[in-house]
């Protein structure tokens, strides 16, 4: 398996865990927003990670899902949903249940997608997720 450019099958998909996609769709968010912000010409790391950590967040991510969730194909709008109601274990302070949850589901399709290697989807949800960021 290549680990920087997976394409894992239906079948290998269905044995990841919601969590377990979350967990790679946290990484993935990150380093697209990363990227984003470094091509923007952001002088400073300081200023780079205080612009990532606003872009990061789970009240910004919860925000996010709305600007695209009418554009997530039904599959994608399962995935969203199966992360959305996974049971977590804790609620970082600076976020609503709700807000976490959501967040959560994000994180967990783009884990999905980038898994599964479909990384031109991935970019068209980024950049409407992140639209005047």
């Amino acid at each position: 398996m290549e680990y920087l450019a997976p394409e894992m099958t239906e079948k290998e998909l269905n044995g990841v865990s919601s969590l377990a996609l979350a967990h790679v769709g946290d990484a993935v968010f990150e380093l697209m927003t990363r990227t984003m912000l470094a091509s923007q010409g952001r002088e400073t790391a300081n200023k780079l990670h205080k612009a990532a950590v606003k872009l990061v967040s789970a009240p910004a991510q919860a925000e996010a899902i709305k600007r695209i969730e009418s554009e997530l194909t039904e599959e994608e709008l399962a995935v969203f949903k199966r992360g959305r109601n996974a049971k977590v274990n804790s609620i970082p302070k600076a976020a609503s249940v709700r807000e976490y949850h959501e967040a959560t589901g994000l994180e967990a399709l783009f884990g999905w997608l980038y898994l599964k290697g479909e990384r031109e989807r991935l970019e068209t949800l980024f950049k409407t997720a992140v639209e005047d960021n």
